[in-house]
Order: structure tokens, then sequence, then C-alpha cells
């Protein structure tokens, strides 16, 4: 692999992350429609898991450090379980498509964190970048219309914005991570530890074990559990174990793009003249924040 291929290899892999991260809002509204949210939950960390269960062996040689282990913790506490729970109640409450746009206050939440704790630095160009991309999602989700979808969108919002506070704690401690351990077991790990935190919840009063079969919910669930949890998680692991966690998190921000442009192609969804300018605007911020002057290229290839 030469190096321009490694350069851009993790970029590429941030944008299928993202593409797989915007059209779970999708899949997890169809999944809603036939099962209760804790058992699409459990159901897509179980198939993920078992996607992983080839992978144990392997895991064992793993060089495990005793400092690392709160961090591992923090990880997955934060993603999956903490932000599955106030995703799953913020899509009950609001749409996709501005469930979408929340995503867009990751990166300033993750730059802060990432300041704080990894003391990353974050240019005046990156900040730019920034506001302008969360203007931009922001304008997206304010033009869109209200639907049946959506019956308490603010407080529907509110968990989601809770659950970016969670994905920026599980971006920050996974760059603690990814040194001394690969994408693949990290990816696993959430997926193990997901599935024994939400399997108690099927135990709870109104949620139980599923008693019936439905073929688009369950079709739903299947992918969650495998393109999203096993191969967008997967990719965004390996793009962070590469680049600044902060200039990764820049790219969350073309998911409310992508959510809406696939909820055109898969709900029947459209996009007015004023949501085309903003999904621009969106475009131009995540630019400008991971754009490189030519004579800062100096750092070694990774």
């Amino acid at each position: 692999m030469n190096k321009e291929t490694r350069r851009i290899l993790p970029f590429a892999s941030l944008i299928l992350a993202m593409l797989l991260w915007a059209s779970s809002f999708v899949a997890l509204k169809l999944a809603f429609r036939g099962y209760h949210p804790m058992q699409v939950i459990f159901g897509r960390m179980l198939i993920a898991s078992l996607c992983f269960v080839v992978f144990i062996p392997s895991f064992r040689k793993l060089n495990w450090r005793r400092q690392d282990i709160k961090y591992l913790l923090t990880m997955a506490v934060c993603e999956p379980c903490l932000y599955f729970l106030f995703e799953a109640k913020a899509l009950e409450l609001t749409s996709a498509s501005q469930a979408g746009m929340i995503t867009a206050m990751l990166p300033l939440l993750v730059a802060i964190l990432a300041w704080a704790t990894l003391k990353e630095q974050v240019s005046r160009q990156t900040l730019i970048g920034f506001g302008l991309a969360i203007i931009g999602a922001c304008w997206l989700g304010l033009a869109g219309e209200t639907n049946r979808n959506a019956p308490n969108p603010l407080l529907g919002n509110f968990y989601e914005f809770l659950a970016m506070v969670c994905a920026a704690g599980y971006t920050v401690s996974l760059k603690h991570l990814t040194s001394n351990y690969p994408p693949l077991f990290l990816t696993a790990f959430q997926a193990f530890v997901g599935s024994l935190f939400f399997f108690p919840f099927l135990l709870l009063p109104g949620v139980g074990f599923p008693v019936h079969l439905s073929t688009e919910p369950l079709l739903a669930i299947a992918y969650l559990g495998t393109f999203i949890t096993f191969g967008a998680y997967g990719c965004y692991n390996y793009s962070v174990s590469r680049i600044p966690a902060s200039q990764a998190a820049g790219f969350v921000n073309l998911i409310p793009v992508f959510s809406v442009l696939l909820g055109m192609l898969i709900l029947g969804d459209t996009l007015n003249t004023t949501q085309w300018f903003a999904c621009g605007l969106v475009f131009s911020g995540v630019w400008l924040s991971n754009r490189r002057k030519k004579t800062l290229q100096l750092q070694p290839e990774l």
C-alpha cells in the first residue's frame, strides 16, 4: 500500500461509516414498527456479537494492560450502553432526519474533550469549519416539515443530544485504546458488552421476548447488527486509530445530509431548495475543517 492510499484510506473509511450510520436512523424507524426498542437494540447487539465469535481466539493473544480497563469500561458504558438508551428514546419522539441533524453537535463536544484529555490542538480553521457544518445541519433540520413520526421533537432532540454527549465520551476513550488494541477487537468488545447490558431489559414488564415475526423489522435488525454495529463501528474505529479524534468527529456532520438523502430514496421524503443549500453548507464545513495546507503536510505518513 503506497503513501497516498494510506493517507486517503482513513477518510474513505470515515465517509463509509457516516453513510452507514445515517442509514441506521431509517433502519431503526423501520425496526421500531414491529418490535419494542429494547428488543431491537438487543437483537442488533446479539447479531454483531455472533459476527465476532470467530475472532475470539485471536483476541486472546492481545497484550492486555490493567491501566486500560477504565478506558474500555468508559468506552462501552458511553457507547453502546447509554448511547443506545438515549437514541432509542429519541427516535420514539422525533423524526430520523431531525435526530440525524442533532449529530452535528458531536464534533464540538469531541473537540472539547480531546483538548481537555488528549491535549489535541484544535485550529481556528477547524473550528470555523465545525461552525459552518453545525449551522448547515441545523438549517437542514429546521427547513424540514414536522410529520407524524415526530410526536415530541423537542424532547426527542434533547435525548439525541444526550446520546451525542455519550458518543463524545466514547470517541475520546477510544483514542486512548487504539494504540494498543486493534479496531476489530474494540468493536467486538462493544458488541459483547452491549449484548450483556441490554439482555436484562427483555425481562422488564411490557418488553419481553419477541413472540411474532415481522419481515421488514427483522431485516432492519439484521442490517443494524451486521452493516452498522459490525461494519460502521469497525470503519470508524479504524479511522480514529489513524487520525486525530477531533478531526475524525468532523465527518459526523455528513450524517444529517446522508440521512435526508436516504430518507428520499427509502421513505419517499423530499428536499426543498433551502435544504439543498443547507446540505451544501454542511459539506463545505466538513471540507474546511479537514483541509490541510500544503506547507503543513510535513507530519510523518501513517
